[in-house]
């Protein structure tokens, strides 16, 4: 079993220092890897990034992460990414990693996301050039998550991970207003999940939201804001795929 710990949405900045690293220093004795998805920072700020690092630096499990909205704020989100990546995590935006996990290969693709609905009650490229950017950024984000799942297929991962920080089911959305919807996540990054395959999708974002769900082709799906699990993360067993034809792995 591959144990998965995760969490998002932890909002740290100045005055949050030491906050999260007690229960991250338990890491080794319950989890193999540890996934951040998004929403790191309060306002994408290279100082509140500083205590994000600090909190996560020296773990003894790897650290993998994708960025969220409140980390594009100041527009400093290269600065972000540079300052969590000389702390040792590794930052996705449309690419994955690949680690060794106990003799496992376990893929991780990511992605921030976006936003644009569900099906039956979402955006489309029609219209103005300010809506179809808007959906054809979403696209790119789900294309790019697709590419990255399939290429760590190819690489003969065991076990596959989609990491995004906006949803990509309406299941985890469950207690958010059904108003904002469609800013909450997209049905493409589902579909991307769907048809290049994964073992876990694990998404942040929505505070009000609800840990569990399931995209359409049974991949499950976990919603690991930290308003929602109300712990310094969540864990979650996978077990190692079976042989071509067999069933695939579980999640605890």
């Amino acid at each position: 079993m591959i144990r998965v710990a995760a969490v998002g949405d932890i909002h740290l900045g100045p005055g949050s220092e030491g906050l999260l690293r007690p229960a991250f220093e338990t890491l080794e004795g319950c989890a193999d890897l540890l996934l951040l998805a998004g929403d790191l920072t309060r306002h994408g700020t290279t100082q509140e990034a500083h205590v994000v690092a600090e909190e996560v630096a020296r773990l003894p499990v790897p650290v993998i992460a994708v960025l969220g909205n409140h980390d594009y704020q100041s527009d400093r989100q290269t600065a972000v990414t540079r300052v969590l990546a000389e702390a040792g995590v590794r930052v996705l935006e449309g690419d994955g990693v690949l680690l060794d996990v106990d003799g496992a290969k376990v893929g991780i693709a990511g992605t921030k996301g976006f936003g644009g609905g569900f099906a039956g009650r979402c955006g489309s490229e029609f219209g103005e050039p300010e809506m179809k950017a808007f959906i054809r950024y979403t696209r790119r984000c789900a294309d790019d998550l697709a590419r990255s799942l399939r290429e760590l297929a190819e690489a003969g991962s065991d076990l596959r991970i989609a990491l995004t920080h906006f949803s990509p089911v309406a299941d985890t959305l469950a207690g958010e207003p059904p108003e904002i919807y469609p800013f909450l996540g997209s049905y493409l990054l589902a579909e991307a999940v769907d048809e290049a395959g994964a073992d876990l999708a694990v998404h942040g974002h929505a505070h009000l939201g609800t840990e569990h769900g399931t995209t359409a082709g049974g991949v499950r799906v976990r919603n690991v804001a930290m308003p929602v699990i109300d712990r310094a993360f969540a864990v979650y067993h996978l077990g190692a795929r079976e042989p071509v034809g067999g069933a695939v792995g579980h999640v605890g």
